[in-house]
């Protein structure tokens, strides 16, 4: 991968120096993993931070035998930024939704390269400070109507990853299982929910190519709140 793709695929390389970029990649590790496999394990957290060039992922929490969606990651997001720096133990792991291609930095090379570019790191403090951000926003939306919160998961998911199209945004097709999970609703609820925006045209569910259409992507924020 050519470092201009690099910086303009990943926001967070954003305002790294060409010498740091052309680092990075010189000790990253391609991955490659099939839909359903785990892509890290809760007993990996640590040892690297991950950039998703391709697919979609879930983070999930494990306890036990249960296992719960908190959160959806397509191209261009990372992870196991924050593993690294605390080193406290997690119970999350990360399941490849689709195929998937990623890029591993290993813990001690990220850190040190932190510490070669401020602005590598004043770039990743600012997007965990968003990332904080919107899970507190999900947490002020706990009490909203389950329309108003998957509607405001799709939205979220749109404007973080999605492709623009002919048909409106394009996104991957996410078991309603894992959709629910995230945006805190049943999964009875989110079926309907889904049926619903789909009669009305404001989403296009295509199962054959596993993709979800934000058609009419305005309407969603509306009734997300975001407008």
């Amino acid at each position: 991968m050519q470092t201009e793709v690099f910086s303009e695929l990943f926001p967070l390389m954003s305002t790294a120096t060409p010498q740091t970029l052309e680092w990075l990649l010189n000790v990253a590790i391609e991955h490659e993993y099939p839909s359903g496999r785990a892509v890290v394990m809760e007993d990996a957290w640590g040892n690297a931070v991950y950039f998703l060039v391709s697919g979609w992922v879930k983070v999930r929490r494990t306890v036990a035998e249960d296992a719960v969606a908190l959160a959806i990651l397509g191209r261009g997001d990372f992870f196991g930024e924050m593993a690294i720096l605390d080193e406290s133990p997690r119970s999350t792991d990360v399941i490849a939704l689709s195929s998937v291609n990623l890029l591993s930095i290993s813990r001690e090379r990220f850190i040190q390269i932190l510490f070669k570019d401020p602005q590598l790191h004043h770039r990743m403090l600012q997007l965990m400070v968003r990332r904080l951000r919107q899970i507190n926003l999900r947490l002020q939306m706990r009490s909203s109507p389950p329309a108003v919160k998957l509607a405001h998961t799709l939205v979220t998911l749109g404007e973080s990853y999605g492709q623009e199209s002919s048909l409106g945004k394009e996104i991957f097709n996410i078991p309603f299982k894992d959709l629910a999970e995230v945006t805190e609703i049943g999964v009875e609820e989110t079926t309907k929910i889904m049926e619903k925006l789909h009669e009305k045209g404001w989403i296009k569910i295509d199962s054959a190519n596993n993709i979800i259409y934000l058609v009419n992507f305005k309407q969603l924020m509306n009734l997300a709140g975001k407008v």
